[in-house]
Order: C-alpha cells, then sequence, then structure tokens
C-alpha cells in the first residue's frame, strides 16, 4: 500500500501516455487551457455523468463512479460502470474516434484495477465509446496493457521526484491537438524557451529578484 501523498489521478496517467510534458504541465505546474476538443469532450462527459443509475436488461448502470485502489495507489471516477452479473465492467466516454496511441485505453485499464480491488474479482474487458463513431470499442485488460498501465504509474512517480520537467518534443499529430500548445512551446529551440519560461515567471511572480 502506498503513501497518500503518492495517489496518482487516472487522468494523469491518460495525459503521461499522450504526453509526459503534458502531464507535467497540468498535474505539476497546475496549467490548464481549454480548446474545441477539450471543450466537447467536457460536454460529452457532464451529458453522460449527468444522469441517475438505473438497470437495463438485468443490467445496473453505475454513473460518476468514484475509484480508489490502495494497491496501485490510483484514484478518479468512472464515467460508466455496468454490472452484469455483478461483474463490473468499465465504460469511458470519448470524443472523436479511436486514436493510434493507448492513451485512452490506459485509462480505461487504470478504471479496471480499481474496480478489481473494490469488488474483490478480475475484469477481463472494458469500452471506449466514442463520440464520432457512436459505437463501443471493446477493449481486452490484456497483460500487455496492464503492464503499461502500471508503468505509466511509475514513470509519473519518478518525474515527481525528480523534480524536472520533461523535455518537449514536437510531434504534430499530437501538439496541434493539445491545449497546451502554446505555454508548451514544443517547437521553440531549447535556449528560446528557457528564456520565454524564465520571463513567464518574472513578469507573473511579485518580488521577483532582479
Amino acid at each position: 500500500m502506498l503513501n497518500p501523498s503518492e495517489e496518482i489521478p487516472i487522468s494523469a496517467l491518460q495525459h503521461w501516455i499522450y504526453c509526459p510534458r503534458q502531464y507535467a504541465l497540468i498535474h505539476i505546474e497546475q496549467l490548464w487551457a481549454e480548446n474545441r476538443y477539450t471543450a466537447e469532450g467536457r460536454l460529452l462527459h457532464e451529458r453522460t455523468d449527468g444522469g441517475l443509475a438505473e438497470s437495463r436488461q438485468g443490467i445496473r448502470i453505475l454513473r460518476s463512479v468514484q475509484l480508489r485502489s490502495s494497491r496501485h495507489g490510483i484514484y478518479g471516477v468512472a464515467d460508466v460502470v455496468e454490472l452484469h452479473g455483478g461483474i463490473p465492467f468499465p465504460v469511458e466516454y470519448k470524443r472523436g474516434s479511436p486514436k493510434a496511441h493507448r492513451a485512452d485505453e490506459v485509462q480505461l485499464c487504470a478504471q479496471a484495477l480499481c474496480l478489481e480491488e473494490m469488488f474483490g474479482c478480475t475484469i477481463s474487458e472494458g469500452a471506449l465509446f466514442y463520440g464520432k463513431t457512436r459505437r463501443r470499442l471493446i477493449v481486452a485488460l490484456d497483460d500487455t496493457l496492464r503492464h503499461l498501465t502500471l508503468d505509466a504509474a511509475a514513470g509519473i512517480r519518478a518525474c515527481k521526484a525528480s523534480g524536472q520537467l520533461p523535455e518537449p518534443k514536437y510531434v504534430p499529430s499530437l501538439c496541434n491537438r493539445c491545449s497546451l500548445i502554446e505555454p508548451c512551446q514544443p517547437r521553440l529551440p531549447h535556449s528560446a524557451r528557457n528564456v520565454s519560461h524564465w520571463f513567464a515567471r518574472a513578469v507573473t511572480s511579485p518580488g521577483t529578484p532582479e
């Protein structure tokens, strides 16, 4: 069992897989900005999370389920958890369509790890529902995905312990969709980025020594 101060929000795991620097800017530097993609995702979650629990065809449907795993030191909220004969089946709602990276799958797997501990069971699969395709993608919670999820948690703890932000790496398919592209400045040379970061801190921090 990990110390509570070492616990990681499940959303951080998704951010880390998408981009370690994005994780650090959000969860360490406490930076946030919204763009069209984040706004659409937020609205989708608000519609999903706002409903009440219900039963359909013998399946109990729970919404906005609080999750925690003391063993793995992770916590968060599941959009939807279906109970199939008492066995939880997590369903995470996402805008857009399935992606090349595995950030969404890691988020779903982390939810399952929490549910396994909470319900004392083994969960073999869950689902990602994408708003653009309006279809569920069934995700096998196999050993490869579980290792990837726990490796992400280990990477986050190592990053926090180092006290250093991961260096940016400009990947157009990821960076151009990221709401934090401006504060991240992944296309700037390293030396220019350091000056820009120092200046931003200097002008926003009263009493900074000259």
